[in-house]
Order: C-alpha cells, then structure tokens, then sequence
C-alpha cells in the first residue's frame, strides 16, 4: 500500500507537476479575464485572450490527458492548477479595474451638507447631477455619478471625508452612447 501512494506522488518529476499547476493557473487565469472583458464590451481583447487561453488549454489537457492513469498525480496538479487560476484571474481584474461604475450617493438636506458634498465632487472633477427626495423620516438628496472603477477608492474617499450620513450605492455599467447607459452587470444594495 506505501509503495502505491509513494508511486502516486513519484511518477513525475516534481518540476513537471509544478509547471502542469502554474500553467493551469495562468490559462484559467486568462479565461477569467476574457468573460470579464467581454462583459465589459472589449470584444478585441477577449478575442485575444480567447486565442491564448485556448492553445494553452490544448497543450495542457493533452500532455495531462494522454497518460492519466498511469501518472494521476497530473490530474490532481491540474484541478489545483484551475481552482488558483480562478482565484488568481479574480485578483488580477480587481487590479486592472475594467470599466465604469454608476454611483448613487443619499444624502440628508440637513445643515446643507449634501450642497457642500455636491460642490466638493465638483471641484474634483467629479460629475454630480442631483435629485430631490423624500425618505421615510426626512428630505434627502440623491446625488448621481459615473467614474472609472479603478478611481472610484478617490470617489469613496471624497464622500466620507465631506458626509457623515451618505448611503452609496454602485452599479457596473458596461458602455455609454448618447448619454444613455446601455446595460448595467451587477448590481449592489446597501441595505438599511
């Protein structure tokens, strides 16, 4: 039995099965890029990725596919492989930040601290188009904004320091043409 488990683990060299992961890992990696970058309407960039993502998956099956039962070890090495990729393609796109996100800022009317809000945003070269609303105990001001994802921490960071009381909330927006968002991803509440 010892001799079996020690077979398993030894059948291929320790390098191979450290490649077989980290090529896994970057070609799930890629993939998870591509459906991201498509979703965001960069068809010419996941069309490319699609091309890398594919003759990496060729290459790696086939080496991992073509002598599975007698070296399984590969197998395990290549599921280890794809689960980091999805992890790894997920870090990566929150880094680089594709697209632009619809904010929505509630503010009270009180001591007029969602004019001053509103000013500030600006200053900073933030666009803020407002609506006047009515919340269950009091007035409040609906503030709108679109900004880069990858600035929106900036956004964030403006509405905390100039507000105490602001609900946020955030839409991905895929494109934008004649002034009418086109379809928004996902969608996130804040609750009460």
């Amino acid at each position: 039995m010892w001799e079996a488990i020690v077979n398993f683990f030894t059948a291929e060299p320790w390098w191979m099965l450290i490649l077989i992961l980290f090529a896994k890992a970057i070609e799930v990696a890629i993939s998870t890029l591509r459906i991201i970058v498509i979703t965001k309407g960069y068809r010419g960039m996941g069309t490319f990725l699609a091309f890398i993502e594919i003759v990496m998956w060729v290459f790696i099956a086939g080496y991992v596919l073509g002598s599975l039962m007698e070296v399984p070890i590969r197998g395990v090495m290549y599921a280890i492989g794809f689960t980091a990729g999805i992890y790894l393609g997920s870090i990566v796109e929150e880094k680089l930040a594709f697209g632009k996100i619809f904010v929505q800022i509630i503010t009270p009317k009180t001591d007029d601290e969602d004019k001053k809000l509103v000013k500030v945003l600006r200053e900073n070269s933030y666009g803020a188009t407002t609506i006047d609303a009515h919340g269950k105990d009091a007035d409040k001001t609906v503030i709108m904004s679109i900004t880069n994802r990858k600035n929106h921490d900036l956004l964030f960071k403006l509405i905390e320091e100039n507000s105490t009381n602001s609900i946020i909330t955030t839409n991905d927006i895929q494109t934008m043409k004649g002034g009418y968002i086109k379809s928004y991803r996902s969608f996130k509440r804040t609750s009460k």
